[in-house]
């Protein structure tokens, strides 16, 4: 990244409780203008989260979009062009982390999955390639999860939504690199503390303390370092896991 350049603007798509709120700190904190977006019915939360990084001194908007909706994708990116400013980094965080058997797999299930965490991430990574290319610059991030690399049991229809947007992420690297426009795909490959996990585990202190899952805050680091990187014609392939899981 040129540290001469104006910051520009950050844009999360899918800016929940953990990870996503995590990564639009981040960036906030680094100098960018922050747009996050959620479902509409989750506008308090989308705001609350405004609120907390407008209160540590930097900018944040809120939009009630649906990701997997291609007019309301290509509208936001162009108001946000217009109304706010040029676009410099894309994340797609969104998760649709289901369990489901094979046997219990509706085709409504699978396809409703694959339209959160793959169609959706190729109308967010098209969308802003569209504005980022006349410039000849931008970053554009996709968070991956285990189930980016391998299909685990219960997890075919959340695993093959993954492993989709890994292969656009690929491809877009690929084709975008020569442009200027850096792709990275961050696989967190391990539970994320949160609103999520902490639903489903009833204590999740031992595990912090062991260090035995991600910490939002610490995962987010890794994204705005990836955006400050020298541009090149590869995408970076990131893995965060929890550091015992490593060796």
């Amino acid at each position: 990244m040129d540290k001469a350049s104006p910051p520009g603007v950050c844009l999360v798509i899918g800016a929940g409780d953990g990870l996503g709120g995590a990564i639009a700190r981040a960036f906030a904190r680094a100098g960018l203008t922050v747009c996050v977006t959620r479902r509409a019915r989750h506008l308090d939360q989308l705001e609350a989260l405004c609120a907390e990084i407008r209160a540590e001194g930097g900018v944040a908007h809120g939009f009630g979009v649906d990701a997997r909706s291609e007019e309301e994708a290509a509208a936001l990116f162009d108001r946000i062009e217009r109304e706010i400013g040029p676009i410099a980094v894309t994340v797609f965080n969104i998760g649709a982390n289901v369990r489901f058997g094979i046997r219990e797999t509706t085709t409504r299930v699978f396809t409703k999955v694959w339209e959160m965490a793959c169609f959706a991430g190729f109308l967010a990574g098209r969308e802003a390639a569209r504005v980022m290319a006349p410039r000849g610059a931008g970053t554009i991030l996709f968070t991956g999860a285990t189930g980016s690399l391998r299909g685990g049991a219960g997890f075919a229809a959340f695993a093959a939504a993954k492993h989709g947007l890994r292969a656009i992420a690929q491809s877009m690297a690929r084709e975008l690199g020569p442009e200027g426009i850096h792709v990275a795909h961050i696989v967190c490959d391990g539970a994320i503390d949160g609103t999520f996990l902490r639903s489903r585990v009833e204590d999740v202190a031992p595990l912090l303390a062991e260090d035995s899952v991600l910490k939002p805050e610490d995962a987010a680091q890794a994204f705005v370092w990836l955006h400050q990187q020298p541009r090149s014609s590869w995408t970076h392939e990131l893995d965060l896991r929890p550091w015992q899981e490593r060796f």
